[in-house]
């Protein structure tokens, strides 16, 4: 990521210790740290890591910074942050990648201060603060 214009060494470190081959199907691990996106079911994708990694450097993340993560996806960019020491609010609306993506942040110990299935604007409408996109 280096080579690619990513500075932020704090961004990088914590790139390093995530194990992007863990957020993917087994049939892609021999590529899992290629600058590559790849399906993770529901019809979407994995970012690319220089994706991932400029998006968070963009963020200029500090330590307990609070961030809303909407769509999930495969947990990677969750995990990026949490590495960098943000406490990560995360939105998935496909239970398929809910379930999945649970079962990954269950097994690394990663813990999102809270992770969301929101699949029905009706949930949405119950809850006490919106955010609108």
């Amino acid at each position: 990521m280096r080579e690619k214009g990513i500075k932020d060494q704090r961004v990088l470190d914590a790139m390093n210790k995530v194990p992007r081959h863990v957020f993917l199907d087994s049939s892609f691990l021999e590529h899992a740290y290629q600058n590559k996106a790849f399906p993770i079911g529901a019809d979407q994708t994995i970012s690319h890591p220089y994706t991932v990694a400029f998006q968070s450097e963009l963020l200029q993340v500090k330590p307990n910074d609070k961030i809303l993560e909407i769509g999930t996806g495969s947990g990677y960019q969750c995990a990026v942050l949490l590495e960098m020491g943000a406490q990560v609010y995360t939105i998935e609306r496909q239970n398929e990648l809910y379930k999945k993506t649970n079962l990954i942040f269950r097994k690394l110990n990663y813990r999102p201060k809270r992770y969301f299935l929101v699949m029905d604007i009706k949930v949405c409408q119950k809850m006490r603060h919106l955010i609108l996109l």
